[in-house]
């Protein structure tokens, strides 16, 4: 792919040898005015990679990028908004866009069978990138198996309350090996790579000047666009990439720190059975605004090393001020938005035996980091 690059054709610019009146500004010296298509061909004739920009006949306003290619000239329909494209790509220079549109004609011409193949045998799995992901996990899972599993254990409850707190209890059990396990999707967007790079799933170039490929914003993997639809979902944040803890998606920030729960809500949960249950007015009376906005950015900047103890913050209600700013910046709530009408749906149901088990069917579509900080919150509530 690297060599089909470098045997691509390189744009040679058509100068019109007349001045032409009301050329676009953005446009050069390349541009023939209102001419024909057989008029472009003309100009075009026998010079493989020659492109010249004309304007439309039937349009006027329009503009078309002509440009000679397999011994035949491509009329592109070209649009400007700050930038030139033909397609999603966008260009600096019309200079730079022929170049990278014949570099993707030649390729895709002379390898067009090998491209649509590439992705059947990915060394995704063989440089061992999941097993990668495994390792670096499974070092915490053996040391909270035994707290998740102690969390899970409850007495016989009468309560509805007690009830539905044991319900998400006993789900906890079915999925207690796969904590941090959770399944994260790649956060991919487009980017331009800089010098010659390689996909990270099928190995092969990323050819083109601009927009080669996408990188995921979270992990960094380098892939093919195409690529991408077959990568899995096992996205390991790199903490270099996480900005900030809190407005941070909720699955993104647990695996990044490998975690079962954001550690916000481990820490001030913490805080706050250690020296508030017995808090009149806990989660109702507000604390100061600005020492909750001076917490969250303790978190943003310390992670779980912020220091929120009683000799920073006294009050208490900052501190649970803090916990619901968090779950309001979620991106995605603690219940996500695709269950939260079959929350509401199953909470309907009058016979409370098929209620708790529509509940139970609609936890189950929670993701993990979700279903586990929900988990872990009720357990809190109850308290």
């Amino acid at each position: 792919m690297y060599q089909l690059q470098q045997e691509a054709p390189r744009p040679k610019r058509i100068i019109c040898p007349r001045e032409v009146e009301n050329r676009p500004k953005y446009y050069g010296r390349e541009f023939h005015g209102i001419i024909s298509r057989e008029q472009a061909d003309e100009i075009l004739a026998g010079v493989e990679g020659a492109y010249i920009l004309r304007e439309s006949q039937r349009q006027p306003g329009c503009y078309t990028l002509a440009l000679r290619f397999g011994n035949q000239t491509l009329n592109y329909r070209l649009f400007y908004d700050g930038k030139h494209f033909v397609g999603e790509k966008r260009f600096e220079s019309i200079h730079d866009l022929v170049t990278d549109g014949l570099i993707t004609l030649y390729i895709e011409t002379k390898a067009s069978e090998y491209i649509s193949k590439m992705t059947t045998n990915p060394i995704y799995e063989h440089i061992g990138y999941a097993t990668l992901l495994r390792e670096k996990v499974s070092r915490r899972l053996s040391r909270t198996k035994n707290e998740s599993r102690k969390a899970s254990v409850t007495s016989e409850e009468n309560t509805p309350v007690e009830k539905i707190t044991s319900l998400v209890r006993r789900a906890a059990l079915t999925q207690n090996d796969n904590h941090f396990n959770y399944e994260k999707a790649h956060n991919f967007k487009v980017h331009t790579f800089r010098g010659p790079h390689w996909c990270e799933y099928c190995a092969n170039f990323m050819w083109g000047l601009i927009a080669q490929g996408v990188r995921c914003s979270d992990c960094g993997l380098n892939v093919h666009k195409q690529c991408s639809k077959y990568v899995p979902n096992d996205c390991q944040p790199d903490l270099k990439r996480i900005k900030r803890v809190y407005c941070c998606d909720l699955t993104t920030l647990v695996k990044a720190h490998n975690t079962q729960r954001p550690m916000v809500v481990d820490s001030c949960i913490r805080e706050i059975e250690a020296r508030g249950l017995k808090s009149e007015g806990l989660y109702r009376v507000s604390g100061f605004t600005e020492h909750i906005e001076d917490v969250k950015m303790a978190f943003d900047r310390d992670g779980d090393k912020a220091d929120i103890s009683a000799s920073i913050y006294p009050d208490i209600n900052i501190i649970a001020g803090a916990l619901k700013l968090y779950f309001r910046d979620l991106p995605i709530p603690v219940i996500t938005y695709d269950t939260y009408s079959k929350f509401i749906e199953a909470a309907k149901i009058s016979n409370p035996d098929e209620r708790l088990e529509a509940i139970h069917e609609v936890l189950m579509l929670l993701p993990a980091a979700h279903y586990e900080t929900l988990r872990y919150l009720m357990i809190h509530l109850k308290k």
